[in-house]
């Protein structure tokens, strides 16, 4: 069945900090979108830092900083990941996003355009913090979908990243998923407390309150660490893990809300 362009959910999945599964979150629920029918393709966007080809087992011989070169072609970089979605790769260890030119902004923006007619669902994986390079790829997308973990660390830079979005992208609705939870229901009650911290602080230019959205959170499980070191995903790996089933829930709420108009 095809889609028209328009229908195409473009989400950036961030992090205030490095090390809270980031990219494990984004491989797996791509991997659940893909498994209720969608046609998902990830794009790896952390330029300096890229893993998502090493979580997924993958050898690219090309990646997306070729196409942002100029010197291949999209199509030749896609590759065909385990869990049946595609995979943007991007390459690591490359200094000069760190400096975000006008003419790497054009060129992401159309590969995003050429990318999007294509997909029913397009997932980002940034890079971590809110250096310009993440800001500018996850004002790119529709939605913005922030991993944490329980960690105060990780949740005061969450914070600090839902701070940055609603300041400088006018951003009303983020949604967040809890990773790496101790007991039930630790997700849900450090989501309502982090959307205290946001209502008491944080004062929007447009004066527009900031929604979370909790999507769920996700256990600690060993499953998790034994699909990670064998670099396969958790959905195919150990699929009834308490961690798997959690991700599965997850992608069904993230399927419910509907696609939230560009800021």
């Amino acid at each position: 069945m095809s889609h028209p362009s328009s229908a195409t959910r473009i989400i950036a999945v961030t992090s205030g900090k490095g090390g809270v599964g980031k990219t494990f979150v984004t491989a797996n629920l791509a991997a659940a979108l893909a498994r209720a029918g969608a046609r998902v393709l990830v794009m790896d966007a952390d330029l300096g830092l890229a893993n998502l080809d090493i979580v997924l087992n993958l050898t690219p011989k090309v990646t997306l900083h070729e196409v942002l070169m100029g010197e291949d072609r999209l199509e030749n970089v896609i590759l065909q990941a385990p869990g049946g979605f595609s995979v943007l790769p991007a390459g690591s260890g490359i200094g000069e996003y760190s400096r975000l030119t006008g003419e790497v902004r054009e060129r992401l923006r159309s590969v995003l355009e050429e990318l999007e007619v294509r997909y029913d669902c397009l997932l980002i994986d940034t890079g971590a913090g809110v250096a310009d390079l993440v800001l500018y790829v996850a004002s790119l997308a529709d939605e913005i979908l922030i991993v944490t973990n329980p960690e105060p660390t990780s949740l005061a830079d969450a914070y600090a990243t839902i701070k940055l979005l609603s300041m400088q992208q006018h951003r009303s609705t983020i949604e967040l998923v809890i990773n790496q939870v101790r007991k039930p229901g630790e997700g849900r009650t450090l989501a309502a407390q982090l959307q205290q911290v946001v209502d008491r602080f944080l004062r929007p230019p447009a004066s527009r309150p900031v929604t979370l959205r909790y999507l769920g959170e996700i256990p600690e499980d060993a499953a998790v660490v034994q699909a990670v070191r064998k670099r396969t995903l958790l959905l195919e790996a150990n699929p009834n893990s308490a961690a798997a089933r959690a991700l599965g829930e997850i992608a069904i709420a993230l399927g419910r809300f509907p696609r939230r108009s560009a800021a």
